[in-house]
């Protein structure tokens, strides 16, 4: 599926292919929280990076979450430096892949038939969670990868 994003205030355009388009998978750790604001759970999606095309480049920064031990993640946070939007996440730990954040993509996304909370350990107390009946729930992270859910659940494109 052919995604295409921007920030919000349109200075940062941004399109890439994904067979793992399916917003399902809502993140409540401080780094999603403190980021991209409210109650956190930035959604990745799973896209190629070998197809990411970008207009604006010169509007974006880079952030690497401070982790709880101090160190810096290596994972790169793309931001719009003017608004501030979150665009998307790159980790060299997988260089053949990046994360938009399904708040920045403009194209109509397919509905998840469940949602999987993760990092529920780390969730302000005041954020509530809206499980629904076939959602998973994860102090940590959950085994099953975003391959392995669009799989499982037939949602990929």
């Amino acid at each position: 599926m052919r995604l295409e994003g921007s920030c919000h205030c349109g200075s940062v355009r941004f399109e890439l292919d994904s067979a793992h388009p399916v917003p399902y998978q809502r993140c409540y750790c401080s780094i999603c929280r403190k980021t991209q604001g409210g109650g956190g759970y930035a959604i990745n999606l799973g896209g190629d990076a070998t197809t990411l095309k970008v207009t604006g480049q010169e509007h974006i920064t880079m952030y690497h979450a401070k982790m709880p031990d101090g160190s810096a993640s290596s994972a790169e946070r793309h931001f719009c430096h003017l608004c501030g939007s979150g665009l998307w996440l790159f980790s060299p730990d997988w260089p053949e892949l990046v994360h938009p954040f399904a708040s920045a993509i403009d194209t109509d996304l397919p509905v998840p038939p469940e949602h999987t909370h993760m990092m529920l350990g780390s969730r302000a107390n005041w954020v509530e969670i809206d499980a629904g009946p076939n959602d998973k729930e994860f102090e940590e992270y959950p085994d099953e990868s975003l391959a392995e859910w669009h799989e499982r659940t037939g949602m990929t494109r």
